[in-house]
């Protein structure tokens, strides 16, 4: 069994990763910016984007997971100063292994050319886009063990258990399947590589499979 914080754990993507590792016996500590009632088991209150706060919250854990985002703060300041807090902060609680949720945006439609860059990318979107991406060159310049999983460039599912399965590949967009990636099985991938970690240091597309 393992200790996991999530941070984050009050949105789509938190709450089913929180799910699957009680499902599995981790113990997990919720960590959200307000309080929410329909979430069971430890739930605290931290901000992601404060190394203290992380730091503190982060101390006993074996691993950590960044499910976090902000929609009332620019992209281009929360998800840098998010990756800074988080690497500052476990370091110095000694938490070993962090497992980040991406944007299917930021992954690559050709070798090089981010979907964000690329022509027919929605202007209004692209900002927000480019804030997820500015917390990769942080977390490639700390000493973590770190994972940035990321989903495919769509809606996915929350409305259904999932598959319990999911396929991998490098930094590009995989091929599109026939059906919405769910969240839960993006949290089935999460927590392998919390259990058995097969990447590191990288950006994984993960997606149907």
């Amino acid at each position: 069994m393992s200790s996991i914080i999530v941070f984050g754990a009050g949105g789509r993507a938190g709450r089913r990763v929180v799910a699957e590792a009680r499902r599995r016996g981790h113990r997990v500590t919720a960590v959200v910016r307000t309080r929410h009632s329909d979430l069971d088991g430890t739930v605290v209150s931290g901000d992601v984007t404060d190394g203290a706060s992380v730091a503190a919250l982060a101390a006993g854990h074996d691993a950590a997971v960044n499910a976090a985002a902000r929609l009332d703060v620019p992209a281009g300041e929360f998800f840098a100063a998010a990756a800074r807090a988080l690497t500052s902060g476990l370091a110095a609680a000694g938490v070993p292994r962090l497992v980040g949720i991406g944007i299917g945006t930021t992954l690559e439609v050709a070798p090089g050319v981010p979907l964000h860059d690329s022509p027919e990318f929605p202007a209004e979107h692209r900002a927000f886009s480019l804030g997820h991406a500015a917390q990769v060159e942080v977390l490639r310049a700390a000493d973590l063990d770190w994972v940035l999983l990321v989903p495919p460039p769509t809606l996915l599912d929350d409305t259904t258990g999932g598959t319990g399965t999911y396929r991998t590949g490098a930094g590009q967009v995989l091929p599109a399947g026939t059906t919405l990636f769910p969240y839960a099985d993006l949290a089935v991938a999460v927590v392998d590589e919390i259990d058995r970690p097969r990447h590191h240091r990288t950006i994984v597309a993960v997606g149907p499979a």
